[in-house]
Order: C-alpha cells, then sequence, then structure tokens
C-alpha cells in the first residue's frame, strides 16, 4: 500500500473537470484508489464521491493506493496532483 499527501495547488480546488480527469487516470489502473481529506475517504471511481469531498484549494489531501500496479498508479498520480492539477 502506497499513501501521499498533496496540497491542491489550482485555486478552485477540484471541480468537474479534473475530476473527470482523475478518474480516467485512475480506471487506467487495477489497483484501488481512494482519496481521503479530514476523516472522509472515499474510492476515485465516481464524480460524485470527488466532488462530494470538496477538495479546495490550498487543502490537504492523502492519496491511498492498493494493488498489483501501485507504483504505477503512484507515479501518474504524482504527475497529476504536482504538474497536471493547476492547468485544468
Amino acid at each position: 500500500m502506497i499513501s501521499k499527501n498533496y496540497i491542491i495547488t489550482a485555486a478552485e480546488g477540484i471541480h468537474a473537470r479534473p475530476a473527470t480527469a482523475l478518474i480516467r487516470l485512475t480506471k487506467k489502473f487495477k489497483s484501488i484508489i481512494s482519496l481521503q481529506k479530514g476523516e472522509k475517504l472515499i474510492r476515485l471511481n465516481s464524480m460524485l464521491n470527488i466532488l462530494a469531498i470538496g477538495a479546495k484549494g490550498g487543502d490537504t489531501l492523502t492519496v491511498i493506493i492498493d494493488g498489483e500496479d501501485e507504483n504505477d498508479a503512484a507515479a501518474a498520480l504524482d504527475i497529476f496532483f504536482t504538474e497536471q492539477l493547476k492547468d485544468l
């Protein structure tokens, strides 16, 4: 299992466009990928789940990945949160 914290750098947070991109990205992997904000823990398989967590700019989120391709998923999600999110 891999767990990593990210600070949301996009001022708008995670809205519909980045949520869609995040779902498309996570569907490429077999691992179970979850997102945690405070006490809320959701699976990254539904836009409603992602929007319900209410991630805003400056929030800290924890990505939890568990499965056979977790290292590849972690690398892809790292690029998403550190480079791509701010452009969506």
